[in-house]
């Protein structure tokens, strides 16, 4: 054996050591890649049914919403026509019922004013009556008192 057999079996050794040494990442890199294609197997898996699931529950939404835009023009034609029944409420009875309502207060009034003129009545002759009373009870009291002092000079005279 020469010197560059030897050389070319120590290359040979040493290229045998680097393909080992990189074929035990290789192998890792390889198992990590077996398990991302399982990883991705069962995603996948799992995945499919809670689309379906989604998708059956976009589906009854959208029949509910049609079930709630059904009830919504409904509910605009209710309004339409209760705005109209209004309307025509208002223009048959709506004149008569402000006359009658007029009317009414009219008459009540009247009956209010009449009562306080017949009450500011009754306390005026009332009043004219106390004071006829108290000038009769002043001038009585007054001709009692004269009639007293006339009396008391009678007998000072009578005595005298």
């Amino acid at each position: 054996m020469s010197v560059g057999d030897i050389a070319g079996l120590i290359a040979a050794i040493a290229f045998v050591l680097l393909v080992g040494l990189l074929a035990i990442p290789l192998l890792k890199l390889g198992k990590v890649l077996d398990e991302a294609r399982r990883l991705v197997g069962s995603v996948t898996d799992e995945t499919v049914p809670l689309i379906n699931g989604v998708t059956e529950t976009i589906g009854h939404t959208n029949h509910q919403l049609e079930r709630v835009d059904a009830i919504t023009s409904n509910v605009q034609q209710v309004t339409t026509n209760v705005s109209a029944l209004t309307s025509l409420f208002a223009a048959t009875l709506g004149g008569p019922i402000v006359k009658v309502a007029a009317f009414s207060y009219g008459v009540r009034r009247a009956f209010t004013d009449r009562r306080r003129v017949e009450v500011a009545r009754r306390v005026k002759d009332q009043i004219k009556a106390e004071k006829k009373a108290g000038r009769r009870k002043s001038r009585q009291h007054r001709d009692a008192a004269a009639a007293d002092t006339a009396l008391a000079a009678d007998e000072k005279g009578s005595a005298a």
